[in-house]
């Protein structure tokens, strides 16, 4: 099993794309879906992730449980400038005086460009994917099992990464509110050839405290929704190669 997918949502996902497309070095992709945007990163010893974008109607509401925090790599002024100049804004949530910048793309969904940090050596330009959690230790567990990834020092309680060590961390922080709505951003994982295939994982994960998504939006599809203990959306994509 492998974490696949980081998946946003946006009102204009192809004028967003273009957005991320530039922020990271993404390697544009073929949707599945018309009017979805989907782009690689691609790290170094063939890991790779890929950043899909599906659209919504609504602007981002208030509270954000995951977001992408980006890598400035030693030069912090000049990663805000040309993210600014790319069309993204700062934006203001109450954060005070941090060394981070938070700032937020051009259909408004939230991120931070993070000041240098020993930890982010080897992440690349994402350096971390910050996700509230109501019980750190417990997600922690949760998401180790279906992405095969392994704790690392970090600074939040429960910090997991690749087993290369490269690419960027998930942070499992502790929640400042519960959760109350979908996640606007949430993880992909898939079944890998010779481990665990899609039915598998689900039921892995529904010993470890998941949920299955029950809504009508979260039916019909070849991948299945579920919830982490916190509430937090992730799905579980079909057996069979991730695309190319």
């Amino acid at each position: 099993m492998r974490l696949e997918n980081i998946v946003m949502q946006a009102r204009d996902p192809i004028a967003t794309g273009r957005f991320w497309s530039a922020a990271l070095g993404l390697v544009d992709g073929r949707p599945a879906t018309e009017g979805d945007y989907e782009g690689r990163l691609v790290l170094e010893d063939g890991f790779w992730i890929d950043l899909c974008i599906e659209p919504v109607p609504d602007p981002p509401p208030p509270g954000w449980r995951l977001h992408l925090d980006l890598s400035a790599e030693g030069d912090h002024e000049g990663l805000v400038e040309r993210l600014l100049g790319l069309g993204a804004t700062t934006i203001d949530i109450g954060q005070g005086n941090p060394p981070w910048e938070v700032m937020a793309d051009p259909d408004g969904n939230p991120f931070c460009v993070m000041e240098e940090r020993s930890v982010y050596v080897g992440t690349g330009p994402i350096a971390a994917l910050p996700l509230d959690s109501a019980d750190p230790e417990r997600d922690g567990v949760l998401y180790a099992a279906l992405t095969g990834w392994v704790p690392v020092t970090g600074l939040a309680p429960v910090t997991l990464r690749h087993p290369s060590l490269r690419g960027p961390l998930l942070e499992l922080c502790p929640e400042p509110e519960p959760k109350i709505r979908q996640n606007r951003t949430h993880l992909d994982v898939r079944p890998e050839a010779g481990g665990p295939g899609q039915q598998e994982l689900v039921e892995l994960a529904l010993t470890m405290g998941a949920t299955p998504a029950d809504e009508p939006w979260a039916q019909g599809h070849p991948w299945v929704v579920m919830r982490d203990v916190s509430g937090n959306e992730f799905c579980v994509l079909a057996d069979g190669q991730p695309p190319a």
